[in-house]
């Protein structure tokens, strides 16, 4: 019923609503990992460091048999995950098979308090600082980017590349402190208006340190809700370019209630608008949704401009000020991505190489890669050998390094090709 009116209208099962609880308080008990699902397998993706996970030297790629003897063959994540956690100091029995290990490997590892995190900060290059924010679900972002700029060196920042592809979006308050911060104070960053509810405008709050250099933004199709909220914001007020492609156009504001028996109810109230007046919501099909007239023609006006006069878009998402589509998945990428054949072989070789900073990929590494990728009746023509010869150089140095110094360094390498990234640098300079 729930669905007839918008997509994101909707009934919070029990199991979801403590779920989405959870995601916001950003901390749980358990293991601490990212897990992932591998064609029939669920597999450890990142232990996070310092973690019971960690601790109990569980790696990225190892695949779940077994957990407290039941078997995950056939299960997906949340039924594995649902699994891992339970009451902090209760031990879960875990078994995995790992890559070039002859018999299976059991741990039992006592649970753990987990804090969460969704933000990542590095140096991309000498004063160019790159952070990522996944989501906005949990309460803790604003925060998060603090204390990971502050750790960095936020005085010494002359640029920065603000990762927002795929982020679904979450909570408007997190967008807000987020887009405030390189704000001036007072400056508007959103506001949503609805049939039954006064307009609402949320207004920057400034952090002095953000206000001395450029920001590039980067938005793809998966960039959602609050996502959008923070590139439409610093957009209109010209403190950022953005990058990429179009983003979702996800403007509707789902109003949350608890209902009885721990569940709850999901209703669109209202729209956003960004500073300019815009709408970031896409027009809704009349022939499946109640409230597609209301997002048919959302604003008074088709023209929108930002502070400095440019003329931006409204009624479906935030347009790039510079379109860069993302590099095309070839024949072989699929295939090997699929496979699984960079986290596989990553594993055997980092068993018997002892990994430093300085690590390249040799041809004499390729050849092997080559060779296991024959092995196992993956064997590419010499011509898509040869043209993807780069990208299977970065992407085994990715894995590798994700699996002995930690995925932020493998994000570091993969931020050196990525094309989006790259069009971020040229503008910042």
């Amino acid at each position: 019923m729930l669905h007839a009116l918008d997509p994101h209208s909707n009934f919070i099962k029990s199991t979801e609503y403590i779920e989405m609880m959870r995601k916001q308080q950003a901390h749980y008990y358990g293991v601490g990992m990212q897990i992932t699902v591998d064609g029939p397998k669920v597999v450890v993706m990142e232990p996070f460091p310092g973690s019971p996970a960690w601790q109990a030297d569980l790696r990225r790629g190892d695949a779940f048999a077994t957990v407290d003897g039941h078997d995950t063959t056939g299960m997906d994540t949340g039924a594995v995950a649902d699994l891992l956690r339970g009451p902090k100091g209760s031990q879960v029995r875990i078994t995995v098979q790992r890559e070039g290990a002859s018999e299976p490997i059991s741990a039992t590892v006592t649970r753990g308090e987990i804090q969460t995190s969704v933000v990542d900060a590095f140096w991309l290059r000498p004063g160019t600082a790159y952070l990522n924010v996944s989501s906005f679900e949990a309460q803790n972002v604003g925060r998060d980017v603090e204390a990971l700029l502050q750790k960095l060196g936020e005085p010494s920042v002359t640029g920065m590349i603000l990762d927002l592809r795929g982020n679904p979006g979450g909570l408007v308050n997190e967008a807000v402190a987020l887009a405030g911060r390189y704000l001036h104070d007072g400056q508007v960053v959103v506001s949503h208006r609805g049939r039954a509810e006064q307009e609402q405008v949320f207004r920057a709050k400034a952090q002095p340190s953000a206000q001395r250099y450029p920001i590039v933004v980067l938005v793809d199709r998966r960039s959602a809700s609050a996502s959008e909220i923070v590139s439409g914001a610093l957009q209109d007020h010209d403190r950022a370019m953005v990058v990429g492609v179009g983003s979702f156009g996800k403007g509707l504001v789902q109003s949350v209630y608890p209902l009885s028996e721990g569940t709850g109810l999901a209703l669109t109230t209202a729209l956003y608008y960004t500073p300019s007046g815009r709408s970031i919501q896409k027009p809704l099909d009349s022939s499946q949704f109640a409230l597609a007239a209301a997002t048919a023609h959302p604003n008074g006006t088709s023209e929108f401009h930002t502070d400095a006069g440019r003329k931006v878009t409204g009624g479906g998402g935030i347009v790039p000020d510079y379109l860069v589509e993302p590099p095309a998945e070839t024949r072989l990428r699929a295939v090997l991505d699929a496979s699984g054949s960079f986290t596989t072989f990553a594993t055997g070789y980092v068993a018997d190489h002892k990994i430093a900073e300085d690590f390249e990929v040799t041809p004499a590494l390729l050849d092997d890669f080559r060779v296991f990728l024959s092995q196992r009746d993956i064997q590419p023509a010499v011509g898509e050998w040869s043209i993807e010869r780069e990208f299977i150089t970065n992407r085994l140095k990715t894995e590798i390094f994700n699996l002995t110094l930690g995925v932020e360094k493998g994000d570091e390498v993969e931020a050196q090709r990525d094309p989006q990234i790259l069009k971020a640098l040229e503008i910042l300079h």
